[in-house]
Parts: C-alpha cells; structure tokens; sequence
C-alpha cells in the first residue's frame, strides 16, 4: 500500500510535470544519481543506503513540513528525469544554513542544459511562496558544478559563503530573500 499526503500539490509547466514521490520513484531516481556525470557532484560515489536515506528525508519532509521534492517527468512522456524542490535538512552547516527551508534540483545527465532546471525550479519556487508565504530559503552546490551555480543565481540565491559538510567536502551556500 502506498500512501500519499492529503492535498498533494501537482504543478504541470509548458514541458514537466512535477508531482509527489511515489515508491517506484526510488529506484529510478538512484540509477539517476549512480551516473557517473550526474554523481559527479552529488558528494561520495553512490551508495544505495545513503540514497535511501535522502529519498525518505525528502518524502518526510512533505509529511512535517508541508513541502518537500518533487518529482520532475517529461508531460509527453511521463518519464522520470530527476527531482527539485524545497524540503528541510539539518546538515551541520551553521545557524544560517541548518533548519531553512533548503532548495535542491538533480536532473538526468542527458537533460542538463535544457532549461529543465529553470523550468521546474521556477514552478516550485512560485508554488512554495504562493503556499508558505515569501520566505528566506538556502541552497548549496558543489564549488565545481557551474552549471548549478549559474541556476542559482538565476532563481534570485545570492552567495552566503563556503562550508565543509561532515565527510569535509566543500560546498558553495546560496539564500534567496
């Protein structure tokens, strides 16, 4: 039996449609993050129990919070290509970083580029002010992922500074006001 939250939000855009996780996204989403080119940034290789846990921080996160990931398919197709939103971590990082509302986008090496990223992000961002009210939200990357950095920016996060997660890798914290 599979359950889901009551009320659950789907946001559909031009290409995607973003919906809650489902108990079948869990695999899908870990041959997702195993790809070496998508993996790249994502922390240590791949390793299924810590993808376990992320999936379910990221599921429960909607149960206690009210938002959480989405799941991002292609409208034409239904296929799952990876997963943004607005969720709520502790990680270690700091009173400024730890216990915000933190923003976090993965998409299929194969879809990187595409204005993906920007669509969902835009979507979710608009549907997390329009239901939690404007709020102060975190976000972190990895120093390399350019790619990532460039998305931040163009979704209003400003730079915050430099941290070192708990395994010591370095990461970029971004907030938007």
């Amino acid at each position: 039996m599979s359950r889901t939250v009551t009320g659950a939000p789907r946001l559909v855009t031009e290409r995607l449609e973003l919906s809650l996780p489902l108990p079948a996204d869990r695999d899908v989403m870990a041959a997702v993050v195993a790809h070496e080119e998508t993996g790249r940034y994502l922390g240590p290789a791949f390793d299924p129990v810590d993808h376990f846990m992320r999936f379910m921080r990221n599921a429960g996160s909607w149960q206690l919070y009210g938002y959480g990931a989405f799941m991002i398919r292609l409208r034409d197709s239904g296929e799952l290509i990876g997963n943004g939103g607005v969720f709520h971590c502790l990680r270690g990082l700091g009173v400024d970083f730890d216990d915000s509302p933190e923003a976090g986008w993965i998409l299929r090496h194969d879809q990187v580029g595409r204005g993906i990223g920007f669509e969902a992000m835009t979507a979710v961002l608009e549907w997390f002010d329009r239901e939690h009210g404007p709020r102060r939200i975190v976000c972190m990357t990895d120093p390399g992922n350019q790619a990532s950095i460039r998305l931040a920016a163009k979704l209003g996060f400003t730079p915050m500074r430099e941290a070192a997660l708990a395994d010591g890798e370095t990461v970029k914290l971004f907030e938007r006001l």
